[in-house]
């Protein structure tokens, strides 16, 4: 594995960097990214491919289930919470998205009993945060499959992660003045297709 990762590092600098070689060096002193891109860890997702954005233009946070814990006052060493406070405060984005995805981990142990997570104790405390999300999936639940249930949990936990982030006094100050756009999405792996959930209609639709 050391090898190939490494041979990845030699492909970079010898044809990616060398084709943006100029961006990079505008790049050096400097960023201005527009968007705070809130996402899962999960491997399969990748925020630069699925906008096709390259770098300098999204300020990444991702963590288990993309979850964003509510503001609150601490002196708690706090990564996601620093991060959010970073894009918003000193680098100015207008944009915020909160991206979930299809067969999310964090998500289905959301529905898990607590003792399947004793061997996962930070995982489980820090899905915490999205405790509500079950409940919220119950009162909507139509048929009750499994599959529903999966879709369903992965979507209203973006519902909830985007509430949380109005706790911000920063965020909701930006928000309502027009100036912060909050946008939810959710990614099918297997698809590639991506929703973005309408306020008006209370729905996620397919980005076109």
């Amino acid at each position: 594995m050391k090898e190939r990762l490494f041979r990845g590092i030699t492909t970079f600098q010898q044809e990616e960097f060398e084709t943006h070689r100029e961006l990079f060096k505008s790049l050096g002193r400097q960023q201005k990214p527009h968007t705070l891109f809130i996402g899962c860890s999960d491997s399969r997702v990748v925020p630069s491919m699925i906008t096709q954005t390259p770098p300098g233009e999204l300020f990444i946070v991702r963590n288990v289930a993309n979850i964003i814990p509510p503001y609150r006052e601490t002196e708690e060493y706090v990564a996601t919470t620093s991060a959010v406070e970073y894009a918003i405060l000193a680098l100015e984005v207008s944009s915020i998205v909160v991206c979930g995805h299809s067969n999310c981990g964090g998500c289905a142990a959301l529905n898990l009993p607590p003792e399947k997570l004793e061997h996962l104790p930070h995982v489980r405390k820090w899905l915490d945060v999205s405790k509500e999300v079950p409940g919220r999936v119950d009162r909507l639940l139509v048929d009750n499959t499994p599959e529903e249930r999966e879709w369903l949990t992965e979507q209203i936990n973006v519902l909830v992660q985007m509430k949380n982030l109005l706790t911000y006094p920063y965020i909701r100050e930006r928000y309502d003045a027009g100036t912060l756009d909050i946008y939810g999405w959710y990614y099918i792996i297997e698809t590639g297709e991506i929703y973005n959930f309408n306020d008006e209609k209370s729905v996620f639709e397919k980005i076109r």
